[in-house]
């Protein structure tokens, strides 16, 4: 098998942690998407779509984060993608609403253009304003959702006791708020999952990269946040 990812991507992430997890010896191939990687012939002509992770295994090419996790989870039996008809389809729900509005407005829409305002803002400042203060209540929204409806309030993780594909989705999603200091306060179970995730050996082994570009950001970081969260120049 070999996966075409950069590790700190959020769609990579989740198929990283996963691997780490159960052990999984996968050639890895990096690709440096601030540099154009993916746009280039060789990588177009491997996904037309120009984006990671990308899985090949022998005749087999996936060029999509879930479809990779389910497939890799399958292959080996993994407790992570329950064989049981209702608990997978439980699974299934939970790494949908994550793949969906939760993504849109909380990372496409909140998080990653304050991260990379080049990259993922708008030129104009009033509508940047405007776009994050709307992405602000709308994640805040399914942040609501997430603490008092998909969290198990007697276990420790969105799959109970164990975690499942969706907690390894949800908290590299969820996890991305630490580039802008998001304050987790008012979702504290959310809190607390996002910190029993961020405590496993394999978050360890996959996230190094990750947590190392927080902690960098958090150290050149001088601008207080109640000016970017309203979208003005950092």
């Amino acid at each position: 098998m070999k996966l075409y990812q950069m590790p700190l991507s959020d769609a990579c992430r989740p198929v990283l942690l996963f691997a780490a997890e159960e052990g999984l010896a996968i050639e890895m191939e990096t690709l440096d998407l601030l540099a154009g990687d993916q746009f280039s012939n060789r990588f177009v002509a491997i996904n037309p779509n120009s984006a990671v992770p990308v899985l090949e295994d022998g005749a087999l090419r996936l060029t999509e984060g879930s479809a990779i996790l389910k497939y890799l989870a399958d292959c080996i039996g993994s407790p992570f993608y329950p064989r049981d008809a209702v608990a997978r389809a439980r699974v299934n729900e939970r790494m949908d609403w994550f793949n969906t509005g939760f993504h849109r407005e909380y990372c496409m829409g909140l998080i990653w253009p304050q991260a990379m305002p080049d990259r993922y803002g708008w030129p104009d400042a009033a509508m940047q304003a405007a776009l994050l203060r709307r992405a602000d209540t709308q994640a805040r929204r399914y942040l609501d959702v997430l603490e008092s409806h998909w969290l198990p309030h007697d276990a420790t993780y969105l799959g109970g006791v164990n975690p499942d594909l969706s907690d390894c989705i949800g908290a590299c999603y969820v996890s991305i708020g630490a580039l802008v200091e998001f304050d987790f306060s008012p979702w504290p179970h959310v809190s607390a999952w996002l910190g029993a995730m961020r405590g496993r050996d394999a978050w360890q082994l996959s996230n190094e990269p990750f947590e190392s570009w927080c902690a960098q950001r958090r150290a050149a970081r001088s601008t207080p946040r109640a000016a970017w969260i309203l979208g003005e120049p950092r």
